[in-house]
């Protein structure tokens, strides 16, 4: 069975960039552009990994991210968050909320996002 992703991100051009890599790759993709359906969407899917932008309508990332691993039916699905936040003040944040690994979106290709994934599902 293909391992579920869940993509949290409000800018379509790039979520659909990213849905058509993990595609490719066999993965079976759920994408909301907002932090409260993302939320739900967890919640329902138990996605096996969450790809989680910070800057989002409704409730951020971070409170995104707070509330799924606050949740021990949530909590152990890995985070990768994808941001254009690249302060170290705020990947420090992200990382100490229980996010694996922080990538800042003008740094990364769509095959370092396709690594990460691999990696973390692992």
């Amino acid at each position: 069975m293909a391992e579920k992703i869940l993509i949290i991100e409000d800018d379509r051009y790039l979520r659909e960039l990213i849905i058509k890599k993990l595609e490719k790759e066999k993965f079976e993709i759920l994408e909301t552009a907002d932090g409260k359906e993302g939320l739900k969407k967890t919640k329902e899917e138990k996605p096996d990994l969450i790809l989680l932008d910070l800057v989002l309508p409704g409730i951020d990332g971070y409170a995104v991210l707070s509330q799924i691993k606050a949740d021990p039916e949530m909590s152990s699905i890995p985070v990768i968050i994808i941001s254009n936040l690249g302060q170290i003040q705020e990947i420090q944040r992200g990382l100490k909320l229980g996010a694996v690994d922080y990538l800042i979106k003008a740094h990364f290709t769509p095959e370092t996002i396709i690594e990460k994934v691999r990696r973390h599902l692992k």
